[in-house]
């Protein structure tokens, strides 16, 4: 898990459903990107199960990745389900340049949701 005081720490969260066969696919490999990025706060969310952290947000396609440094979004979008796409993508979010990006209001405020869940 991630250093909660760190400000350049990435959370990493994946936005699926338990009925998606694709999402139960990716869950190990998320997993196993989770073990490789200790720096990093990883979030598995159901998007039915976890409604009051993530809202009303239609998801169109899963996964979905929401990915912040700190409260900054850095990416928000689908990915494909296979692990060195979403390793690249991590690493190129990680680095110290990386500009913000407009996301959807009520994926904006998943940090502190996250934060204030008993999670």
């Amino acid at each position: 898990m991630t250093d909660q005081g760190n400000p350049e720490a990435l959370l990493v969260a994946c936005l699926c459903a338990a009925w998606c066969k694709t999402c139960g696919e990716f869950r190990d490999t998320f997993d196993k990107l989770a073990k490789d990025n200790a720096g990093a706060k990883f979030v598995w969310l159901d998007v039915e199960d976890d409604s009051a952290l993530v809202g009303d947000i239609e998801i169109e396609t899963f996964p979905t990745l929401a990915v912040f440094k700190g409260d900054t979004p850095l990416f928000y979008g689908v990915t494909m389900p296979q692990e060195s796409v979403v390793a690249r993508t991590l690493a190129s979010l990680a680095r110290a340049d990386r500009a913000a990006m407009a996301i959807p209001q009520e994926i904006a405020g998943l940090p502190g949701a996250l934060k204030n869940a008993s999670r």
